[in-house]
């Protein structure tokens, strides 16, 4: 439980055991000056444990078991000398208790001719520093030396003037009090003043204090920057003067690299973007500037082989991230035959899923992800915020991927967005489109991939020193002698469980996404689409959805399952066929801005056909009244109904027979035709698909 040697502290006291009986411990105080040991029982101390009043804490003497003075040295004569004094003492164990050792020390002091209080001070020092030779070494770092406290003897330190009037202060308690509140205010902080005005500041709060003193006698900035390097370390200095997140990302010393974090090939992905620093131009109409690209780069750490990308102006998001992760899990050839660009199978091998996955917390945070860690076992890891040296391989490939295109493509980003008096604007010079570019930047991947020499790899000991250090030879070599063999699975579920994902409700006229109907056999035959009260149907599930193509998606039928139906679109959607969801997105707003204005309008002639209405029937009611009619019962009026009916079907068909002014003629038209032969002008029938039944 406890042992030899052990600094503990117990209600804040710091002791040190200096042995151990049966059921009770010998210690002694470190900080007290004229302590002796002391016997506590054992059980006093584990019930000061159970209280939570004793704790473990580090030796403040520990500097002294690594000593190690030089010979001939006045310390090392102090402290062998003082160590064959007090042998007798250190020899007996029965010297820790009053008696035994009052007679030792009389027997010192008859032998030796030491006194007592010096024996006891020594013997004091060497239980109190911890039993060993080393503790009686004199505390000469006390005295002063390279970057310690030197004490005044009434006179300035230092070097005196040279130049200029005065002697100069003299350093005291109050000054350094001042230096540390002027430097800690406006020095050690973030964005913090430089030295001259942290020393202009010091001297405004010197001469508030001070109002009397010469200017020549204030401390100088030398003072003050000699005060401020023997009290301060270089490693406060750093971490106060920048923020926590720069030191941390530009600051703090690397104890590590990312290869040995990774065992092999697809042991750690890293995935960022970034936007590119080129202008495009419409793939339709070259003189429309579209804007910068998004980039989306996948690294296979081990290797730095480039594993997938994504180029395209969607922000970065998860859509567009996924994307990139598609490519990086699946085949490569077909990619590079869409680019007009053959390549084979071992030019890119990179297929399959890796085991863990690094990117910013944006892109992969949130449940869509899921699938992908639950279904496939990949572990999704998340850089913390501001941290972009944790993906150190990936940011380091932007700079080198973009000094490919950089000298010689047109459009690219200058330091000024506006060139000099007589330039133009370099947006204007932008003449590449999103295809084009697309093949220039998988044209340097490939490159990168196959022959790219990595001169900084840090290699593993087994590695051998005859191998390339290419991406493409560490990938073949780790997949032969690694572990971390990327795992393949069925490109199609793969797929499905990267797409992002969205709630669709049904309804008998179909599963609605987005406000487009979709339906597949499976859902016909589950019956959900049935119509009357009795039909049971979800309130709403989870679908898949590729942004690019709206005219098919992927219904999820049960939670945490890789199953999932295709769905197609209905005859009630027919008009988003061949679209994206993008264009989907596009048509339903335009089509809700036109709704929204045609409902403007139809509320505005409603209102005068509600006047209208009003209108006619205050007319009547004052027609009625106006009317000198015989008094007729209620139930006369309503007898007579059949009679009033007759009479005006009568006058009806008086006005209808009077507005005929001309009798049709009997002999029929003369039917010219307009092709030979003889067509069906007939409206097509469609009564047998209107009524077709299962």
């Amino acid at each position: 439980m406890f042992q030899i040697n052990e600094v503990i502290s117990v209600d804040g006291v710091a002791y040190r055991i200096l042995a151990e009986l049966p059921d009770e411990i010998i210690l002694i105080a470190l900080d007290n000056e004229s302590a002796f040991p002391s016997v506590v029982s054992r059980q006093e101390l584990l019930d000061a444990i159970d209280n939570e009043v004793l704790q473990r804490i580090e030796d403040p003497y520990a500097r002294l078991y690594y000593a190690k003075p030089d010979d001939g040295t006045k310390a090392r004569e102090l402290r062998d000398k003082n160590y064959q004094l007090i042998q007798p003492l250190i020899s007996n164990p029965e010297c820790m208790f009053p008696r035994a050792r009052n007679r030792a020390v009389n027997h010192i002091i008859a032998t030796h001719g030491s006194t007592k209080q010096t024996l006891y001070r020594l013997i004091r020092r060497y239980w109190q520093r911890g039993q060993t030779p080393n503790a009686l070494l004199p505390d000469y770092e006390n005295s002063g030396a390279k970057g310690k406290k030197r004490l005044s003897k009434g006179g300035k330190l230092g070097r005196p003037r040279q130049t200029g009037s005065g002697v100069g202060a003299v350093i005291d308690e109050q000054i350094e009090r001042l230096f540390r509140r002027a430097i800690e205010k406006h020095y050690l902080i973030k964005n913090g003043k430089s030295f001259i005005e942290t020393h202009n500041r010091f001297k405004g709060m010197y001469h508030n204090y001070y109002p009397d003193v010469a200017e020549s006698e204030i401390p100088s900035i030398w003072q003050m920057k000699h005060f401020f390097k023997r009290d301060y370390s270089q490693v406060e200095k750093l971490k106060q003067r920048v923020s926590k997140i720069n030191y941390n990302k530009d600051v703090r010393p690397l104890q590590a690299t990312a290869n040995t974090h990774v065992l092999g090939p697809g042991s750690r992905f890293e995935i960022d973007a970034t936007i590119a620093d080129i202008y495009l131009v419409s793939d339709s109409d070259r003189k429309n500037i579209v804007g910068r690209p998004i980039v989306y780069m996948v690294i296979d750490v081990f290797s730095r082989m480039v594993a997938g990308f994504y180029i395209g102006f969607e922000n970065p998001s998860y859509v567009a991230a996924m994307q990139a992760l598609a490519i990086a899990m699946t085949d490569k050839v077909k990619l590079c035959q869409q680019l007009d660009i053959d390549i084979d199978e071992s030019d890119w091998p990179v297929m399959g899923i890796p085991d863990a996955i690094l990117a910013d917390r944006g892109e992969l945070l949130g449940c869509q992800i899921e699938s992908l860690e639950q279904s496939f076992s990949v572990r999704i890891e998340n850089a913390p915020p501001f941290r972009g040296d944790c993906k150190g391989i990936v940011e380091r490939f932007f700079r080198t991927i973009q000094a490919v295109f950089k000298p010689f493509a047109p459009g690219v980003v200058s330091d000024n967005t506006v060139k000099k008096r007589g330039g133009s604007d370099y947006r204007l010079d932008a003449m590449l489109n999103i295809h084009e570019f697309t093949s220039i930047i998988l044209s340097a991947i490939l490159f990168h991939n196959r022959y790219h020499v990595l001169e900084t790899y840090d290699r593993d000991i087994d590695m051998p020193a005859d191998l390339p250090i290419t991406p493409l030879s560490l990938w073949n070599w780790g997949l032969q002698n690694r572990s971390g063999r990327l795992r393949t699975v069925p490109e199609n579920a793969l797929q499905v469980s990267l797409l992002p994902r969205t709630k669709a409700t049904l309804s008998p006229l179909g599963l609605c996404v987005f406000g487009v109907y979709y339906t597949c056999q499976e859902i016909l035959q589950m019956g959900w689409l049935h119509r009357g009260k009795n039909v049971s149907r979800p309130e709403s599930l989870e679908v898949a959805y590729d942004p690019a193509v709206a005219d098919v998606i992927y219904l999820l039928p049960q939670q945490n399952s890789a199953e999932y139906w295709t769905c197609g679109l209905t005859e009630r959607s027919r008009e988003f066929r061949g679209c994206s969801f993008w264009d989907v997105w596009l048509i339903t707003r335009q089509q809700k801005v036109v709704v929204a204005e045609s409902k403007l309008v139809a509320d505005r002639e409603k209102r005068r056909v509600d006047e209208l209405i009003n209108s006619k029937i205050r007319q009547a009611e004052a027609q009625v009244q106006a009317e000198d009619a015989p008094v007729v019962s209620d139930r006369q009026r309503i007898a007579a109904i059949r009679g009033n009916r007759a009479k005006e079907k009568d006058k009806e068909r008086k006005r209808a027979k009077s507005v005929a002014t001309s009798e049709p003629s009997s002999e029929p038209a003369t039917v010219v035709p307009l092709s030979k032969g003889a067509d069906d002008y007939k409206y097509p029938d469609y009564i047998d698909e209107l009524f077709k039944d299962d």
